[in-house]
């Protein structure tokens, strides 16, 4: 009788420890599907201001390669009248002559931008362009990373449901299948910030 009791109570014992061990698990877990979230959500709200920045850097762009084409224009549109019309005077040739030096450096700045001020502050059509690709390549890059972590959030919270289960089934088939899906929420959710790896359909 005595023997009994003992053995429940070691059996019961037994029982609390893996309890708290599991809700150990469960807490880690759930750390995990907080970083795993945190990242999913910075991963969508980077993808969506990279795309406004990249799509508002083009239309700066256009409007400014437009202003660089009419002065083009405006400037070969001169330079024809000036060899069209010899017999010009000197001061209407002089002053065309000065109006085309002044599109062309106009034209200048619209393509390298402004020389007076430093390079990084410099937003000609050379500079868009740079800043639009790399704006383009940073979008992409979140939009690759968001798929990874939509995935190792749905492991990692399905792991936490079925590791609860557990507790009250008793079962370690349950624990078994959640500890999988839990590594490959990990697996997801360092994939996410890094993208060490490319897998097929995703990213």
């Amino acid at each position: 009788m005595v023997w009994d009791e003992l053995t429940r109570e070691a059996e019961n014992q037994n029982g609390r420890d893996r309890d708290r061990l599991i809700g150990v698990y469960i807490g880690i877990l759930a750390v995990l599907l907080a970083i795993c979230s945190t990242g999913g959500g910075n991963a969508a709200k980077d993808a969506t201001l990279k795309n406004i920045e990249a799509a508002n850097t083009w239309a700066f762009f256009q409007a400014k390669n437009m202003r660089r084409h009419v002065l083009r224009v405006e400037a070969d549109s001169l330079g024809l009248h000036l060899q069209s019309v010899p017999n010009l005077t000197s001061d209407g040739r002089s002053a065309i002559e000065a109006k085309i030096i002044d599109y062309k450096k106009q034209d200048a700045i619209l393509t390298a931008g402004d020389a007076a001020k430093p390079i990084d502050q410099r937003e000609g059509l050379d500079q868009l362009f740079e800043k639009g690709k790399r704006l383009e390549a940073e979008r992409d890059v979140a939009m690759r990373k968001d798929p990874y972590f939509d995935y190792g959030e749905a492991f990692l919270q399905i792991a936490i449901v079925l590791a609860s289960i557990s507790i009250i089934t008793r079962g370690t088939f349950l624990l078994a299948i959640s500890g999988a899906l839990a590594a490959a929420g990990a697996y997801f959710t360092a994939q996410g910030f890094t993208l060490a790896l490319t897998m097929p359909g995703l990213g």
